[in-house]
């Protein structure tokens, strides 16, 4: 599986692992399923309460399956940091290429693209983009600078990723002195944790905690905030050369 490293803003370096097609395959598999299942269900209960209302029936099929199954994906995406159900199932995630969460207008364009190349060309164009382009990018990704990545552990571990830094290394959040090495090792803990289990609540309660106590505030999204935290903490404590 290919990675890429991306440079954030705060010059911070951001390794991420794209998603593999297959697992995109299967995600949007999933969310079909899923969808076929609950439509089929709204559509067969709508049919049975309006039994001789033509009218009726057709507008409450538009309205409550129509529209959800059309908006599934941008709204699952939005309110949900970049993942629908098949893609938490499988364990990958939209975000932006700077390690920054997406923004409203960039789900919404790699969603209207989305229409054509995967919809109407039933993922043919979709599934060529993504094994052209370098970075696991389709055409929507290309258009909103998105990119759909892993959120497995890495297989290195914690303290050998995050002690990684860059010649010129600069801390972004100097607040972090404030927190002890228990607290680093703690958050440590956590953030492998809640990869680990794909529990995002946690993820999001730890990234919370840690802006809470330091007074941080922040873009990035909750996994490259905490990699950011310990990173910074790696360079702060390493000894002097």
């Amino acid at each position: 599986m290919s990675t890429i490293r991306v440079q954030t803003a705060q010059n911070v370096a951001l390794e991420y692992e794209v998603a593999s097609v297959g697992d995109r395959i299967l995600a949007q598999l999933i969310d079909g399923l899923v969808l076929l299942v609950v439509s089929g269900v709204a559509t067969y209960l709508i049919e049975r309460a309006t039994i001789g209302a033509y009218s009726l029936r057709q507008n409450l099929t538009v309205v409550v399956v129509g529209l959800p199954v059309l908006l599934y994906h941008p709204l699952s995406e939005i309110f949900f940091n970049g993942q629908s159900l098949g893609k938490l199932t499988r364990r990958i995630r939209v975000t932006r290429r700077d390690g920054s969460r997406p923004q409203l207008g960039d789900y919404l364009l790699r969603w209207l693209l989305g229409l054509v190349e995967i919809m109407a060309t039933f993922g043919s164009v979709a599934t060529v983009a993504v094994l052209l382009n370098g970075r696991g990018q389709r055409l929507g990704d290309m258009a909103a600078n998105t990119v759909v990545v892993s959120t497995r552990p890495p297989e290195a571990s914690a303290e050998a990723v995050e002690a990684t830094l860059l010649d010129n290394y600069v801390v972004v959040f100097p607040q972090i002195s404030v927190l002890t090495d228990p607290d680093m090792d703690l958050i440590r803990r956590l953030l492998y944790q809640s990869l680990k289990r794909g529990d995002y609540l946690l993820l999001n309660e730890v990234a919370n905690k840690v802006k809470r106590l330091t007074g941080i505030s922040t873009d990035l999204i909750d996994e490259a905030f905490l990699r950011t935290v310990l990173r910074d903490h790696a360079h702060l404590n390493a000894p002097l050369q």
